[in-house]
């Protein structure tokens, strides 16, 4: 019998959501809040779907490790997430040609190795930019192709969900059989999630309440934060300086 870890769950939902809105129609022109979403009907349903799974799970869980859980902890599980993520990040620079910041996320992930990554052995030196498939796929100058909302997942385009399933795929951990690796490899997901709204507790929930339409912010945050790391790496990005400040509306 097959087993389905999370990865594996994550992949298929992300082809299956491209390949469905692929098949779907497109809304009029007059009815799009901006020409980069021609599938803004079905976008705005998952996004529900998604603000659903934030009130009920996400935004709760997220408020009680901020409370309760010790800075020191947090931390800590910030340190182990940026360490998991250097693989990816020697990965995609070497795809690319960047060998410096290759050798430089390889060295990083090899010593904090010592601590599991919670903590940063190499506090104060220098840290490489994070790089994952979608930017690999930028860097080739693959078009960056529509935007769509990933159940669970979020923002992206069609470009950034073919990156998804890329790292996926070359994740290390993907490939490393056992309990231990196993455990790392689907506890990451979650963790990330919690760590993740928790660090951006304030901003998300100000575009979550204190927009007139919370869809269209968070779109228009998505684009200015990967205009900014495609930006930082010497990509152009197809939308760049075409949003509004994430504080305003």
């Amino acid at each position: 019998m097959v087993s389905f870890n999370q990865e594996k769950l994550a992949i298929i939902a992300i082809a299956g959501t491209c390949l469905a809105l692929t098949g779907c129609s497109s809304a009029p022109q007059t009815e799009l809040t901006d020409i980069s979403d021609p599938y803004e009907g079905q976008n705005r349903a998952v996004f529900a779907f998604n603000m659903a799974v934030d009130d009920y799970a996400l935004e709760p869980v997220a408020r009680g490790y901020r409370a309760a859980a010790p800075a020191a902890v947090q931390q800590g599980v910030s340190n182990y997430l940026e360490w998991a993520s250097l693989p990816k990040t020697a990965i995609n620079s070497g795809l690319q040609g960047r060998l410096e910041n290759a050798s430089l996320a390889t060295f990083r992930f090899a010593i904090n190795a010592l601590t599991f990554g919670t903590a940063d052995l190499l506090e104060g030196e220098e840290k490489p930019y994070s790089e994952d498939m979608g930017q690999t796929l930028a860097s080739y100058n693959v078009p960056e192709g529509n935007y769509i909302v990933l159940p669970f997942i979020g923002s992206t385009t069609m470009r950034g969900a073919a990156g998804y399933i890329g790292d996926f795929v070359l994740n290390p951990l993907s490939v490393v059989q056992g309990t231990e690796a196993g455990t790392v490899r689907n506890a990451s997901i979650p963790v990330a999630a919690v760590s993740y709204r928790a660090t951006y507790f304030d901003q998300f929930n100000d575009a979550k309440y204190n927009s007139l339409d919370p869809y269209s912010r968070l779109r228009s945050v998505y684009y200015q934060q990967r205009s900014a790391q495609l930006r930082d790496n010497g990509i152009a990005s197809d939308n760049e300086d075409e949003f509004d400040s994430f504080f305003t509306d």
